[in-house]
């Protein structure tokens, strides 16, 4: 993959970019957009905003390695994650050991979060 300005590969993910400019993560799945998780930065915190699959792409888990790349890359950031957009809060829910501590404790119970991740078995 050629780098464009302002398009950063994210991790060792190459078809996951972040896209500076238009200030959203996006997939490719094969050489088509596949899904793009939108965002805008705010100090030390990332609000992800909007995650959309695009037609011709959905069920093929697309958004769930976009939506995992791009957390991994704001926990790579140092950045703490606001879960405005109902996908990334669904793919924090569904895996608190992995993603839970990227939100603000006192954010949790405004996106309907648990306060802590359940006890590992």
């Amino acid at each position: 993959m050629h780098q464009r300005p302002g398009i950063a590969t994210v991790g060792t993910v190459h078809d996951v970019i972040d896209n500076l400019e238009l200030r959203r993560f996006e997939i490719l799945d094969g050489d088509e957009l596949g899904a793009i998780a939108e965002y805008d930065l705010l100090d030390d915190s990332i609000v992800f905003t909007h995650t959309e699959t695009m037609p011709g792409h959905e069920g093929r888990g697309v958004a769930k390695r976009l939506v995992t790349a791009a957390l991994g890359q704001a926990r790579q950031r140092g950045l703490s994650v606001v879960p405005v957009c109902p996908y990334v809060r669904k793919v924090i829910a569904d895996n608190p050991s992995l993603y839970l501590d990227l939100v603000p404790r006192a954010a949790r119970s405004k996106f309907g979060l648990p306060d802590d991740p359940p006890p590992s078995p």
